[in-house]
């Protein structure tokens, strides 16, 4: 596999409409990223629009993971935070097409979502994963502590209730 293209998401209509067809794709295949399936795709689209609107006004970055052209995988890194938080950022919405997935694409994201937080001044970035079927394992080889979970915390794509694990990392000169 050629190695990805990542840079940042712009609001463009084809953009909306593609990550609008990953959450779909994802949530369809157990991804826990705050939605249930399925997901319709207006509502997809909306959240889409959201986010990348979102990004446009500096409040967050979305990164994409590009194979030929095509759209395999993203994170989002959250940067509106309240004022007493201006250190820290949050990682979410990570989701990566099941044809793509075990290929590295996510931890490239991670490192580049990682590398931004510093330049934007962050020293501490967190996280929450799904207990079941969720990305534990990678963030954890990333250099994520686990800080504890939550159980019940929320519903499983397809129903049912699951735990939900609490990570954080230091960045740049921050003390461990």
């Amino acid at each position: 596999m050629p190695a990805p293209d990542i840079r940042p998401l712009a609001p463009d209509p084809s953009t909306i409409d593609t990550l609008a067809n990953l959450l779909i794709e994802t949530v369809a295949a157990g991804g826990s990223v705050g939605f249930m399936h399925p997901v319709a795709p207006a509502k997809a689209r909306a959240f889409a629009r959201t986010a990348l609107e979102a990004a446009a006004r500096g409040e967050r970055i979305v990164l994409g993971a590009f194979i030929e052209g095509a759209l395999a995988s993203t994170v989002t890194l959250l940067l509106a935070l309240p004022e007493n938080q201006p250190h820290r950022a949050e990682i979410a919405k990570m989701m990566t097409r099941p044809a793509f997935r075990g290929r590295g694409l996510a931890r490239a994201l991670l490192v580049e979502a990682e590398r931004l937080a510093v330049a934007q001044g962050r020293t501490l970035l967190v996280l929450d994963t799904a207990q079941e079927d969720g990305a534990a394992g990678l963030y954890e080889k990333q250099g994520f502590v686990r800080a504890g979970a939550i159980p019940d915390f929320a519903l499983k794509p397809q129903g049912g209730l699951t735990a939900t694990l609490l990570y954080f990392k230091r960045l740049g000169d921050a003390e461990s």
